[in-house]
């Protein structure tokens, strides 16, 4: 099995081969100028290693001060704009960590519990599994253990959907769930809009209104947004991306819309995902969460115990034997908390998360025995680039020499790059050998019904069959012999991934479907393989 690693999960690949020591951590000095010096330094290094990369933005603090708070870069390919600290990009699930803290307020005012149930604020509140509906708790929904499968429901709000935030949630109990109640971790951003919702109930705002007014405007983020519908594009870096061919994440970089808000509207799912933050705002978030709720004026957004309680692992989320010299970066042991992931890293302690939108990537990392922090934000899908930044920059705080992250990388990318192409040649020779279909094209048209997403419906077009996704526009392209019972898509909109749909046929006539992506490399939340269609 070749070694594959997706737009998200590269950033929490901790794998390195052994390679001379680099300059960087031996360069950094202990104090603030010298760290900030060695880390600007390290970042443009990095930069000029994946040239195609339009800009970043880079934040470091550490003991209650911001040492480094800088854009690098343009904001758009080929345009002069520059990218400063000010900055907005989209930070993805990096917003999961304000929702934790935006209930932990709620939970100092005495008006939620973490392990009361959510049926308790959300009255009629159900799951697909009735007894998990039942007894799931508000800590079980920031911590990725419900039972649900990896991005199960995401089609509900990704890619852009049409759908309101209440008709988000009231789908919710029709997605399907595939695993134990506390079992195993699972990532999940659905049970983070559930979150959201919780939070709406009992404080009477809706989550973008709570968090700009009780976080936002408290630390002074005066230029970060809730929702990416409020960014405004000239202040923001705008998303780029590889979108082939001959698949997504293959080709030239190209910009793939003129504002954040086109590509990635999670207005339904802000909870999940919604803020576009700007390197220095997040500085001071990095700042209120290592001082633990307190703020610099001494007040406190949430206490010391609600803090300590938000960093307390929930769920395993893997285990291994730990470092190498092969792999000096593996934890022994990664888990994951309400809005964080917890785990050791070169003998400390670090919580972390990262961010993956269309056209973006991201990571926050904080090292609570430094009191340090670090993150980066990136207007590209330069999956590696941010692979390399996150082990980089981190070594260089602690100190840490011995391997050259970037040549690691690099040689990492450039199998997954040969992996992808071989897949690609294959899929196509696939489709060039197929049986065709089992019954006329004619026979596939008509709406087809999944009891969690809804409808997609097929129709005739001339000699063609045309596919649509009833709730996300992108969503919709031609649909075209493979391989006998199975059609792929063939969608216009290239930032999106193609799907195959492999029917059951019952006595002559397509009843049943199930799909699944078409690229090994597709992102999680695609999630088609959730659907059970039934022809209507």
């Amino acid at each position: 099995m070749s070694l594959r690693l997706t737009r998200r999960s590269a950033l929490f690949a901790s794998g390195a081969a052994a390679l001379p020591a680099t300059a960087w951590a031996r360069s950094a000095a202990n104090d603030d100028a010298g760290l900030a010096e060695a880390i600007d330094a390290y970042v443009k290094a990095a930069m000029a290693a994946w040239p195609d990369q339009p800009a970043l933005g880079v934040a470091v603090v550490k003991d209650g001060e911001t040492v480094l708070a800088r854009g690098y870069g343009v904001r758009e390919m080929g345009r002069p704009g520059l990218a400063d600290e000010n900055t907005l990009f989209a930070i993805a699930s990096n917003s999961k960590s304000v929702t934790a803290a935006a209930l932990a307020i709620l939970v100092d005012e005495g008006k939620v519990k973490w392990d009361e149930p959510v049926k308790t604020y959300l009255p009629g509140f159900t799951l697909s599994d009735p007894y998990i509906g039942e007894h799931i708790t508000v800590r079980d929904t920031l911590s990725h253990r419900a039972g649900f499968g990896l991005g199960a429901g995401d089609l509900l709000f990704w890619p852009n959907s049409n759908r309101s935030r209440a008709e988000v949630l009231a789908r919710v109990p029709f997605v399907p769930i595939e695993d134990g109640f506390r079992a195993n971790y699972h990532y999940c951003n659905l049970m983070f809009v559930v979150a959201g919702a919780v939070l709406e109930a009992v404080s009477g705002m809706t989550w973008e209104a709570f968090v700009q007014t009780r976080i936002f405007d408290r630390l002074g983020m005066g230029q970060s947004v809730p929702m990416a519908s409020l960014a405004d594009p000239a202040k923001s870096a705008l998303p780029h991306a590889r979108i082939g061919p001959p698949l997504r994440y293959q080709g030239p970089m190209t910009k793939i819309s003129d504002s954040i808000v086109g590509i990635w509207d999670w207005d339904s799912a802000a909870a999940a995902g919604g803020i576009c933050a700007s390197a220095a705002d997040w500085a001071r978030w990095m700042i209120l969460r290592l001082n633990m709720g307190a703020l610099p004026s001494g007040e406190r957004l949430f206490t010391e115990a609600r803090a300590t309680e938000m960093w307390r692992p929930n769920i395993i989320v893997s285990g291994t034997p730990g470092p190498t010299a092969e792999l000096p970066g593996r934890a022994i042991a990664s888990t994951y908390a309400m809005g964080h992931q917890v785990q050791d890293y070169r003998g400390e302690r670090i919580v972390s998360h990262g961010g993956g939108s269309p056209g973006g990537n991201s990571f926050t990392v904080m090292i609570p025995g430094r009191k340090a922090g670090v993150s980066v934000f990136s207007n590209a899908e330069e999956n590696f680039l941010l692979r390399t930044l996150r082990s980089g920059l981190v070594d260089i705080i602690m100190g840490k020499q011995g391997f050259d992250w970037i040549a690691d990388s690099k040689a990492l990318e450039a199998k997954g790059i040969e992996d992808s192409l071989k897949a690609a040649a294959e899929i196509d020779a696939k489709q060039a050998a197929g049986a065709p279909p089992p019954v006329p094209l004619s026979a596939f048209v008509g709406t087809w019904r999944d009891p969690w997403y809804g409808d997609i419906t097929i129709e005739a077009r001339d000699v063609t069959l045309w596919l649509r996704f009833t709730h996300n526009p992108a969503l919709q392209g031609e649909l075209e012999a493979y391989d006998g019972n199975t059609l792929r898509t063939r969608f216009p909109d290239k930032r999106e991934e193609d799907a195959f749909f492999t029917f059951e046929i019952v006595d002559g006539k397509p009843v049943r479907a199930t799909v699944k992506g078409v690229s090994p490399d597709i992102d999680f939340s695609y999630d088609y393989q959730n659907l059970r269609l039934t022809k209507v």
